[in-house]
């Protein structure tokens, strides 16, 4: 940058400032120190002080500002500091959170796929079921028709045996007549 020269007027003298900063920062910087100096003339009109006097007290009055910026400044830097580690600490728990995030997001794709399988393997089991309970019914209407034929055929079976019974219980009677009819016809058998 070029060195700048700039007429410039401090509490009633002229001077020229040259700087390598542009011309305009170093209008507004004469203006400060003026302004500052008046302000320290004002108030120290009565104490009776000094062009002097004045020109020092102003510039420890902005050597205590510039200090206080600093100072700031300096507190600023502390807390842009914190806040950038807070804003890291963030950044981490954020992609924390995203890990947490995706790795549930596959869990529960995971769970939503076995699930998934299980209704189809309970849809399976449901039809195996079915299939067995139409199986069982038909079995039982089998069983049942059978056991009717085989019940046909017991009662078939007992109604020839009672009457096989019958007439041998006829038979027997007829005989014990004939023997009761013999032994008293010849008083003996």
């Amino acid at each position: 940058m070029e060195n700048n020269k700039v007429n410039v007027k401090i509490y009633g003298q002229e001077y020229i400032i040259a700087g390598d900063v542009p011309k305009e920062d170093i209008v507004q910087y004469a203006a400060h120190v003026d302004m500052k100096m008046h302000e320290i003339a004002d108030a120290a009109r009565s104490a009776g002080a000094s062009p002097q006097n004045v020109a020092i007290l102003a510039a420890v009055n902005i050597s205590s500002e510039q200090a206080q910026i600093v100072k700031n400044m300096e507190e600023l830097k502390r807390l842009n500091a914190q806040l950038e580690k807070d804003a890291q600490h963030y950044v981490q728990l954020w992609d924390e959170s995203k890990k947490s995030f995706s790795e549930y997001k596959e869990e529960t794709q995971a769970i939503v796929l076995q699930k998934d399988d299980l209704l189809r393997q309970l849809q399976e089991k449901d039809a195996e079921i079915a299939r067995l309970q139409a199986e069982a019914e038909e079995s039982k209407a089998q069983i049942q028709s059978g056991m009717e034929d085989v019940i046909n055929e017991v009662e078939s079976k007992c109604k020839e045996l009672e009457n096989s019974f019958f007439d041998l219980q006829m038979e027997n009677l007829q005989l014990k007549k004939e023997l009761d009819r013999l032994k008293n016809g010849t008083g003996q058998f």
